[in-house]
């Protein structure tokens, strides 16, 4: 039986965080009324001419650079041609033989050492309009009575990251996704939210048997905006194409649809090349010439990158910890309460399950944590409330000491027991679940002033008996 292995290369694309659209002024706003931002340029009415962004093209050089890429000193825009309603000029204005970022790198941190996903190119272009589908069940193409364009999403600057075949699994295509994601947001470049569409990914997958060389018929996944539908997706075009290839069939390339609900693909239509969309340099549209100093002044503005901040705190943590950490934009918060003398792991599950603080609060919020057995959880969860928004003092919280005398415990625990012998008996038969109700029944008595873990504690003691 042959050992297959996957082979999966994406194509990340982004809304550029810019005030206007990438040709036009047109103002870009998130859940504006159907098309109200719309204009000339961005509806191609005849002869209006395109006016590069330049804020765009700044922010398409910073993620270069993060990249690792080369940064063309000539770069130039191209018409891509095709049909389709959402496209008013009949082209989509992209980049392809010279995009602004050429080859570079993005290095995922493992216990094993960085894995290299190789970056193909990251190239500027503009957005589609959308198109809404109305009737059927789907909201999808197939299905629906009728189908609606709105124009303002056309024009949108689109930041596109395409990377090399280098990517083996949906685990690691799901870890390299979401390390980009917290890079592009953390350079403010872009929110980069699926849920809004802001960020969306092509998947291009195959299957070869290990240790063959060249690479097989690709499928392409389009406009895929869930990280759990990559995943799902990716390990259920390797499954059917293996199943294709056992059985002796040939694939074709093609672009497929995922369908969740039954975890199966489906053609969509065959895949174009890049010949079928005739490219050629835009004609309205002078090159890009990227100044050194630009470049440089963009350079020297990158922060500490994720990668290198989970390698730092993998000393410290798991790498898969630290991944999750930094990969989720918790590592900041967790950081603060570790140089306050809060332990590693401690600061690393605070910081991703408690409420976001003001780093101005960090020492009370640290005071608070070591203290956290000693408090009550109205003090605990107060403390965190409050952080969140304005100064707080460490002492108010502090003074609020829970009950853990246990001669103050005793009579209130078998006031307790006594008015509820059924759920003492349920206890007792073997539902140990019931435990909770009567820990909620001590801290309501107590107003929430019982040290939970002693209330515990003398619970299981008593209802031994």
């Amino acid at each position: 039986m042959a050992e297959w292995e996957a082979v999966v290369g994406l194509e990340v694309h982004v809304h550029l965080k810019t005030r206007t659209k990438m040709f036009c002024r047109c103002a870009l706003e998130y859940g504006a009324h159907e098309n109200t931002r719309t204009c000339p340029v961005c509806l191609a009415f005849p002869g209006a001419l395109p006016v590069p962004n330049a804020k765009a093209i700044e922010h398409t050089i910073k993620l270069g650079l993060a990249l690792e890429c080369e940064i063309a000193e000539h770069a130039v825009f191209a018409r891509k041609n095709y049909f389709y309603p959402d496209l008013p000029k009949g082209y989509q204005i992209s980049q392809y033989e010279k995009p602004l970022c050429g080859r570079g790198r993005f290095l995922l941190p493992t216990a094993g050492g960085d894995e290299e996903i190789g970056i193909e190119r990251a190239h500027l272009e503009e957005d589609a309009a959308k198109t809404v589908h109305a009737g059927g069940e789907t909201g999808r193409t197939i299905g629906a009575e009728y189908s609606l364009v709105d124009f303002n999403r056309g024009g949108t600057p689109l930041l596109e990251i395409v990377s090399r075949p280098d990517i083996r699994s949906a685990d690691q295509a799901l870890r390299y996704l979401r390390l980009l994601r917290q890079t592009i947001v953390e350079l403010g470049i872009s929110d980069a939210e699926m849920e809004k569409g802001t960020m969306r990914a092509d998947v291009n997958v195959s299957v070869r048997e290990r240790g063959e060389n060249g690479f097989r018929p690709r499928w392409e996944l389009k406009n895929m905006n869930s990280f759990t539908f990559i995943g799902r997706g990716i390990e259920a075009a390797v499954r059917q194409q293996v199943a294709a290839y056992e059985a002796g069939k040939t694939l074709e390339q093609s672009t497929y649809d995922y369908d969740p609900d039954l975890d199966r693909l489906t053609v969509h239509r065959s895949k174009e090349e890049a010949d079928d969309y005739r490219y050629f340099p835009e004609p309205d549209l002078v090159p890009v010439d990227p100044p050194r100093e630009l470049v440089e002044r963009l350079r020297g503005e990158l922060p500490k990158l994720p990668a290198a901040r989970i390698r730092r705190i993998a000393k410290e943590l798991s790498v898969a910890a630290a991944d999750e950490l930094v990969s989720t934009g918790n590592d900041h918060k967790a950081q603060l309460l570790a140089e306050r003398g809060v332990d590693w792991q401690t600061a690393a599950n605070v910081a991703m399950n408690e409420p976001d603080f003001l780093d101005a609060n960090a020492a009370a919020i640290a005071a608070i944590v070591k203290a956290r057995d000693t408090l009550t959880r109205e003090a605990y969860d107060g403390a965190f409330a409050a952080a969140r928004s304005v100064s707080i003092d460490a002492a108010e919280y502090l003074a609020q000491i829970a009950v853990s005398d246990t001669g103050e415990l005793d009579p209130v625990i078998e006031s307790i027991l006594a008015a509820n012998p059924q759920q003492v008996e349920t206890y007792r038969g073997g539902k140990e679940g019931v435990l909770g109700f009567f820990v909620g029944q001590v801290m309501k008595e107590t107003g929430g002033k019982a040290d939970p873990k002693v209330v515990n504690e003398l619970l299981r003691e008593k209802l031994k008996a």
